[in-house]
């Protein structure tokens, strides 16, 4: 058996062939292709505007460059990939960790204690953990009783939804940001997106995307004009069509990601190894993370990573908390009361969940997982 990871993109002769298309005609970068994929993440997320871009982070940036002004305060998560936070510290602002539920996801009732005791927070950036969307009336009335700027951190999450709201729509948020990562829900090799329902932020973004650049034609046919500053952040052609080709499988890619998290859960009943939250359909399930009480074995987590990999299997840990990382640390963080977060790092990690994985190759993977445990 071929060495299993933790995740990994599922890309066929279509996708190939949709990639191969864009690389014999005129346009590489920049060109019709771009705008058809917006397209259809607008029409699959119910935003009403999209801009695409090189990658999930680069979506980060420009979306904190319109919603934040320097020395902002922004509360986020403590338990997410290190570009959520950076985004703040990007454009001059101030993060503030907040703890997280049992589930991984921030924790909005917290949220809203820091922002009755401080009226000069700007902005929440929340992050659907896993693929386990926000509570979305709660994000609605934070940001409507608090008048805050909200970006949701949609990464994980295309393909949730919660009562019927759809991750990345916006529909209680001023941005959210997508990754096409390869270990994500689709992929365009590296790639990203921020959506957005306000034509004014939409107009800035696209400037943003490309150094800041306005092009005026009716000055004259050359004639261009930059009034802030910008990034190229653009995307390729042949990335949103292997984008758009990915998103015709997209069904599918996440009705086996949830038949192998249904899996994982009935295999897991009355074991050591308990499941992060209960299976739901909200969730895409971008990730499956269990919990391992690790004072009840007879090795420790380092230990369990290094025998399993032995076995062919790769886990992950997602994340270490970003306010313990050095950086971080060296500006005075690290100290914060998050003692959910603490236990949820000591004893949480991720099983391998991605659309090719085979029945055969769970099942191994969870063989061994209670082997090892159980010793």
């Amino acid at each position: 058996m071929n060495f299993i990871p933790y995740g990994k993109q599922s890309i066929d002769d279509d996708d190939i062939k949709a990639v191969s298309e864009i690389l014999r005609s005129d346009y590489l970068t920049t060109g019709p292709k771009v705008e058809e994929f917006e397209n259809v993440i607008c029409e699959f997320t119910d935003a009403k505007y999209t801009v695409a871009v090189s990658n999930g982070t680069a979506a980060l940036h420009l979306a904190s460059l319109v919603l934040l002004n320097p020395n902002d305060k922004v509360l986020t998560t403590p338990n997410s990939f290190l570009a959520t936070a950076n985004s703040i510290k990007y454009v001059g602002a101030i993060p503030i960790f907040v703890d997280i539920c049992e589930d991984g996801n921030i924790d909005l009732d917290l949220c809203e204690e820091y922002l009755k005791n401080d009226h000069t927070i700007k902005a929440l950036y929340v992050v659907h953990f896993s693929g386990n969307p926000i509570n979305q009336q709660k994000l609605k009335y934070l940001k409507e009783k608090y008048n805050i700027k909200i970006l949701e951190d949609c990464a994980h999450s295309l393909g949730a939804s919660f009562d019927g709201i759809k991750a990345g729509s916006c529909a209680n948020s001023d941005c959210s940001i997508l990754s096409f990562h390869p270990v994500k829900h689709i992929t365009t090799g590296e790639g990203g997106a921020i959506t957005t329902n306000s034509y004014e932020i939409y107009q800035r973004l696209l400037k943003l995307r490309s150094h800041g650049m306005e092009r005026k034609s009716e000055i004259a046919p050359w004639y261009y004009e930059m009034n802030e500053l910008g990034f190229n952040y653009r995307i390729t052609d042949f990335q949103c069509a292997l984008g758009i080709s990915q998103f015709k499988k997209f069904d599918n890619f996440v009705r086996r990601r949830k038949e192998l998290a249904f899996n994982y859960t009935k295999a897991f009943e009355n074991s050591i190894i308990k499941p992060l939250y209960p299976y739901t359909e909200n969730s895409s399930y971008h990730l499956f993370v269990v919990r391992v009480d690790f004072s009840k074995t007879t090795i420790n987590k380092k230990e369990l990573f290094i025998k399993i990999k032995e076995l062919g299997i790769g886990l992950q840990l997602h994340y270490i908390p970003i306010n313990k990382q050095p950086f971080y640390k060296s500006l005075g963080y690290g100290n914060e009361h998050t003692p959910v977060m603490n236990k949820y790092y000591e004893e949480c990690f991720s099983l391998p969940l991605y659309p090719d994985l085979s029945d055969e190759e769970q099942i191994y993977v969870i063989k061994c997982l209670l082997e090892v445990l159980y010793v």
